[in-house]
């Protein structure tokens, strides 16, 4: 299994648009522009959504396909992702099949939105044995307890792990703390040591969560689907910038004096 970058570009998500921020990729020409820049200023990989004509999210498999050839051609070295995010319109089943008609190097998978409908137990076995490399995404302890669950009972595979633990949520004024990261990555360890993880951060607060982030041994998403503004409160002008912000950060045992 591919080790998830240290710096993954979020550029768009599944609800914005360019009424919230004009460089926010829409098109497949847009966000392979964006990952471009973003991969110059640092990311080593994509998390893609993509977007239909009206430019509302869809889990659709040629337009990931369209997606994927072009960061081939364009940008081949750097990772890319897609997503089964439900969105409030997909079935477990539908982002299922989503994942089995791509066949992705990576895709990001809900714990919670997976299991919605009962235990899976053949998908993530499937996915194993074809290559792709499953980033489980986690919203809390509750969603720990399950991915420990599923694993218990044998339907999610035992060896690496994925996983991103998300921060926040999709509300105004959103303060995300950083000091919340700390017990749920301990859980995390517990139930899968040596875990590969990231996290990421809804709001303004992203930054300080995401250096957090390091100085837990983690990983960290970055970019305009959780936070529009830099560490100092401006807008930041693009997805690039914020990932270079990122980029600059280090541990604190990395930091001399």
């Amino acid at each position: 299994m591919t080790a998830l970058p240290r710096i993954m570009v979020a550029p768009n998500g599944a609800r914005r648009t360019k009424a919230d921020h004009p460089q926010l990729p829409m098109t497949v020409e847009d966000t392979v522009a964006t990952a471009q820049a973003c991969w110059e200023a640092g990311a080593g990989g994509l998390h893609a959504h993509v977007r239909d004509a009206s430019g509302a999210h869809v889990l659709d498999a040629g337009l990931y396909r369209e997606l994927l050839a072009e960061m081939t051609r364009s940008c081949p070295d750097m990772q890319v992702q897609i997503t089964t995010e439900a969105v409030g319109r997909y079935t477990p089943h539908e982002q299922r099949q989503l994942v089995r008609d791509v066949v992705p190097s990576a895709v990001s998978v809900s714990i919670r939105e997976m299991l919605a409908d009962g235990p899976v137990p053949d998908f993530y076995h499937w996915a194993r044995e074809a290559g792709i490399a499953v980033q489980h995404i986690l919203y809390g302890a509750d969603d720990i307890a399950l991915l420990a669950d599923e694993r218990t009972a044998g339907r999610i595979p035992d060896g690496p792990l994925q996983a991103l633990i998300v921060l926040g949520r999709y509300t105004t004024g959103q303060y995300s703390d950083p000091e919340t990261l700390v017990p749920l990555v301990a859980q995390l360890q517990t139930v899968a040591p040596g875990a590969d993880w990231a996290a990421c951060a809804f709001g303004q607060t992203e930054t300080a969560c995401l250096r957090r982030a390091f100085d837990l041994g983690g990983k960290a998403r970055v970019g305009f689907e959780n936070n529009l503004h830099s560490a100092a409160g401006t807008l930041a002008p693009d997805n690039a910038a914020r990932v270079a912000e990122i980029a600059a950060l280090r541990p604190k045992t990395d930091v001399q004096g």
